[in-house]
């Protein structure tokens, strides 16, 4: 990159960057699953509280991949899945065939060990010094600066000069290239945080996948000017973008990300009382804890509960499963069953003797061909007539069917 290239974004991102908005009043050290539906917050604070925190999180460049991985079950690492590396994109330059694509940087991993793959793939991008960060943090918001104003002389239908739209055009693509370049540079922190989270319900590597957005979303939120590290303010958004996940997808039936909170609240306070009570806690107690009723707590714990499967074996054989000892409530009794159906060959019996337009009025109104009785006005429509003359016929035909002859036939089915 020549001088020219190199001093532009710096003076761009001077002229042109839009102020930001300010910051929302937030407590860095509230759950990051909290903000389900914000993702335009940004914590304050946020350097002073996970500081030491993220520096834990960030590998040593020097270190080995087996220490980064020290706790993670052998079947998770395993596991047949599909990663990629975050690859950045741009509408506009997609919109306008971008004289340069970066390379397919995917790493699809369906065998062997994948998360060892993974690593050595991340492992050959050094990571970065903060003044290296704020460098790139510079060159992505003149990027953006630039895309913008190109965006916004499309839009108004103002022709830039060609230089200038070279200019800008250039300022764009370092931009993008300075934004794979930081998310690339922090890919192992991801891993590290992610690892925290094995055994809620994800793959390992599914939780990478999603520790890598929130990545992205720090590197789009990140404020070089407020004077802290990008992997401290990294740290928030990938954290919250793995607890968000393992709210959506880790249940079999989803349970709202609040009532995850309350849920693990729950857990929390129950696990305190079972080591100061030395016993399970009753929901009263539970409940005097958390501010809630017994009632919400018994509520809250059937919400928690996870979903057991028919298919699971039971005894020590394993024999049986258990399915076959939950009862069928549809099921039809075999006495009852073969009962109806000898009502139903005496009724038909019985019908026989009537006009067919008795049997068919009759069947129409009770419903004894389909299970759908129909109304007066109903039958009345099938037969071109009015609905009085369908009551008259029903009543006479009702008659019919109380006489001895025919109802001592019907007499043993009626109940008492």
């Amino acid at each position: 990159m020549g001088t020219e290239e190199g001093a532009a974004p710096a003076d761009a991102a001077k002229k042109a960057a839009k102020p930001k908005k300010p910051a929302a009043k937030k407590a860095a050290e509230t759950d990051a699953d909290e903000f389900e539906d914000s993702d335009d917050v940004e914590p304050e604070g946020i350097g002073a509280v996970d500081a030491a925190d993220a520096d834990k999180d960030h590998s040593d460049p020097d270190s080995d991949d087996e220490d980064l991985l020290e706790g993670i079950p052998e079947e998770e690492l395993k596991a047949v899945s599909d990663v990629q590396l975050p690859k950045v994109t741009n509408s506009r330059v997609s919109k306008v065939k971008s004289r340069r694509r970066a390379a397919d940087a995917g790493v699809t991993m369906l065998t062997g060990d994948p998360v060892r793959m993974y690593l050595k793939e991340i492992g050959k991008v050094p990571l970065l010094t903060a003044a290296e960060e704020i460098d790139l943090a510079m060159k992505i918001e003149a990027g953006v600066a630039a895309t913008e104003e190109l965006e916004r002389a499309e839009e108004e239908g103002v022709e830039l000069e060609r230089r200038e739209k070279r200019r800008l055009g250039r300022i764009e693509q370092v931009g993008i290239d300075a934004k794979q370049q930081l998310i690339e540079a922090n890919l192992r922190l991801v891993v590290s945080i992610a690892k925290r989270y094995v055994g809620r319900g994800m793959l390992f590597l599914d939780l990478i996948q999603e520790g890598n957005l929130g990545l992205i979303r720090a590197v789009e939120k990140f404020d070089y000017k407020k004077g802290f590290k990008f992997s401290t303010y990294a740290t928030w958004w990938i954290r919250q973008a793995i607890t968000r996940a393992i709210a959506d997808q880790a249940r079999t039936i989803r349970i709202p990300v609040h009532m995850v909170e309350t849920i693990n609240k729950l857990v929390r306070i129950q696990r305190q009382l079972l080591q100061s009570l030395g016993r399970e806690p009753t929901p009263e107690e539970i409940g005097e804890e958390m501010g809630l009723t017994a009632e919400r707590v018994r509520e809250i714990q059937k919400i928690s509960q996870e979903p057991v499967s028919l298919e699971t074996p039971i005894g020590e054989e394993e024999d049986s499963q258990l399915g076959d000892f939950i009862e069928d409530t549809d099921a039809v009794v075999p006495p009852d069953a073969a009962s109806f159906s000898m009502l139903q060959e005496q009724l038909a019996k019985v019908l026989d003797g009537l006009a067919e337009r008795e049997r068919k009025v009759i069947s129409l109104r009770f419903g004894l061909e389909d299970g759908h009785p129909r109304t007066l006005e109903e039958v009345g429509k099938e037969f071109g007539v009015t609905r009085e003359r369908i009551r008259q016929i029903e009543s006479k035909t009702l008659a019919k069917l109380r006489h001895p002859s025919r109802s001592s036939k019907l007499k043993d089915y009626l109940e008492d």
